[in-house]
């Protein structure tokens, strides 16, 4: 007993500087997020709450956007489905002419390339999808509550496949998209985010309209101190009667004050034609001029 009781002894003062070391990493990870959320928060006017943004479905510009912000967006994807690759690229601009309004443009491209023989099945023709505007308000900012709201809209003119041009109108329809976001950051570290609303597709060529409901949900964890994070988007999409889900596990890492990269993995709940893709976000911020 009496040695059980010396190797005890021994070993207190280590399992007090073990204790120690781990309340001295979260306090400094504490003050990290306090001082990078003040950063972005308080330093300048108006008020503003910190939220991570999705990176396959992203916003139009943070939510409580100031004048002057800007951000340039290129995106790569690739996603493999039954018959054919599918391969994505967009550019993109956003910016705030004013407090919490938020404008941008998007160019995105598709390009197909058949993994089967069969000529049967068709592949789809490349093409530039469409002239996309877009538009963001954020009508509340609540810093006690960690919260914000915000009401978009998304227009896309949809333009022919490229071996078309010429031989078939240039525009082919428009995307009507109407958008409700709402977020909600739990503690420093924790955000949650929704962002959904109908989608309309209105086709020229026999006047037809079909209507798309999205939910986007996302759930995402931001590094102590940094804007890095990991997370996932849950992508539904509601139409008739069918009901498709994709999942998004995704991070985001900075590579400087003005660079980020976004990398993205989807995979479908039911592999009707899509099967898994891969997405790549680079995000370029201007230093923002008060």
């Amino acid at each position: 007993m009496r040695k059980i009781f010396c190797i005890i002894l021994l070993f207190l003062p280590l399992f007090n500087i073990k204790a120690q070391t781990i309340d001295s990493t979260d306090v400094i990870n504490e003050r990290l997020d306090s001082l990078y959320i003040l950063e972005v928060e308080d330093i300048h006017e108006p008020s503003k709450v910190l939220h991570a943004e999705p990176l396959f479905v992203d916003l139009i510009r943070d939510l409580g956007a100031r004048k002057g912000e800007q951000e340039w967006n290129v995106g790569l994807g690739l996603t493999d489905n039954n018959n054919y690759d599918m391969y994505g690229a967009l550019v993109e601009y956003e910016f705030a002419p004013i407090n919490r309004l938020g404008f941008e443009v998007e160019l995105p491209f598709s390009f197909y390339y058949p993994t089967t023989n069969n000529r049967e099945i068709g592949t789809p023709s490349s093409r530039l999808n469409s002239i996309k505007l877009a538009s963001q308000w954020t009508f509340l900012v609540s810093e006690k509550r960690k919260t914000s709201m915000a009401i978009g809209y998304i227009h896309e003119f949809e333009l022919t496949e490229f071996n078309r041009y010429g031989k078939d109108v240039f525009v082919k329809g428009n995307v009507y998209n109407p958008f409700l976001i709402a977020a909600k950051r739990w503690g420093n570290n924790f955000h949650t985010l929704n962002y959904s609303g109908p989608v309309f597709l209105h086709h020229f060529q026999d006047q037809s309209i079909h209507t798309i409901w999205q939910v986007n949900s996302n759930f995402h964890y931001m590094i102590p101190g940094t804007r890095n994070f990991i997370g996932v988007e849950f992508n539904k999409e509601f139409k008739h009667d069918d009901f498709d889900m994709t999942i998004r596990p995704q991070m985001r890492v900075g590579i400087s004050n003005s660079l980020l990269v976004g990398i993205v993995t989807g995979i479908p709940i039911r592999r009707e034609n899509e099967r898994f893709s891969t997405f790549l976000r680079l995000i370029y911020e201007p230093k923002h001029k008060m």
